[in-house]
């Protein structure tokens, strides 16, 4: 692909260099060749950029004296994000393999045109698979599923009955979606659980990205739903009937459980732990092993955009440092005066 055309879909102004220059992929400074792009957000890390021999270098400002390499220089607002979509614009299409041999596909399933189904891989009854989407080897999905177009499953995903998955989305190997939830009825005399219906759906809409071995629950009556370009790590679990805002993030070990809602570009840092029918605001950002009790909302109202928030319950870090630092002068008074 020429730089011209990348300029074209992705913006950025070329302030060196030549349109027509082809490039091949995208590479760090160190190792980046003549036909590949690199790129800096900083002075030090664009002067390593501009001294390496990539073809393509993006930074947010060119240099006031340009290199005399034959090479393109693009300005950009974000060059970290013009750089990995530039990425996916280079990355070569994997071929279309068809349905393999060793696949079990029911009869009644519909695939789309150019539909990839691995080995050992299994379709069930009345799924629909859209246009461009690949079941990878071993993958499960059950019946009545419907896949939107460009999708990837990874090996060993099991997508259980009647779970809607929107187009461009990615689950990663060993994840589960829409099993039941965890939710029983306890018999006082007897102290016997049953379990209460899990006969809900899940919905993931478009562009959500979702980490191996990560597991999401459908909804026992009504739907859990994963809103469009949310990002899961691996090894993340969320409980039934929970709504998942556009464009959060939920990091390795969190775990969301039933009936909390996360809102829109919340990010949930790794171990974070959610209770039940809890609310995580628009924006929030819960930093690492930070918890929300049961039935609490946590919003970023009269904070500075950026507050992260700590602890159990989730507070801003500046209060816990504070609390902390009480704590530590009350336990030292204390040992002095036992003394």
């Amino acid at each position: 692909m020429q730089v011209g055309e990348l300029l074209q879909n992705l913006g950025g102004n070329l302030v060196q260099g030549s349109p027509d220059l082809e490039v091949t992929g995208v590479n760090s400074a160190d190792r980046a060749g003549s036909s590949e792009i690199t790129f800096a957000e900083d002075a030090a890390s664009a002067a390593k950029a501009l001294a390496s021999d990539a073809g393509v270098v993006v930074v947010r400002k060119a240099p006031a004296q340009l290199d005399d390499k034959a090479r393109c220089i693009i300005e950009i607002a974000q060059p970290r994000l013009w750089f990995a979509r530039a990425a996916c614009l280079l990355s070569p299409a994997l071929p279309v393999g068809g349905v393999h041999p060793a696949a079990v596909v029911s009869s009644t399933a519909k695939l789309g045109q150019n539909v990839t189904i691995g080995a050992c891989a299994v379709v069930g009854e009345q799924v629909e698979i859209g246009d461009g989407s690949r079941v990878e080897a071993g993958a499960v999905v059950g019946d009545g599923v419907r896949i939107g177009q460009n999708s990837r499953i990874y090996p060993r995903v099991t997508i259980y009955p009647g779970t809607e998955i929107g187009n461009r989305v990615v689950v990663h190997a060993g994840a589960v979606l829409g099993a039941d939830g965890f939710g029983y009825v306890r018999d006082s005399a007897t102290g016997s659980y049953t379990q209460f219906p899990q006969q809900g759906t899940l919905v993931i809409e478009d562009d959500v990205e979702i980490g191996a071995n990560t597991t999401i629950d459908r909804g026992a009556l009504a739907e859990t739903r994963v809103g469009r370009g949310a990002k899961f790590d691996n090894l993340v679990h969320v409980g039934h009937n929970c709504e998942i805002g556009e464009d959060a993030i939920l990091v390795a070990l969190t775990g969301v459980s039933g009936s909390s809602t996360i809102g829109r570009g919340a990010v949930l840092a790794g171990q974070v732990g959610i209770g039940d029918h809890a609310h995580v605001g628009p924006g929030v950002i819960l930093g690492g092993q930070s918890g929300v009790f049961s039935g609490k909302t946590v919003t970023s109202e009269g904070l500075r955009p950026g507050t992260v928030l700590y602890g159990t319950p989730a507070r801003p870090l500046r209060q816990v440092l504070r609390e902390q630092a009480v704590l530590a002068r009350l336990a030292k008074s204390g040992k002095h005066s036992s003394e």
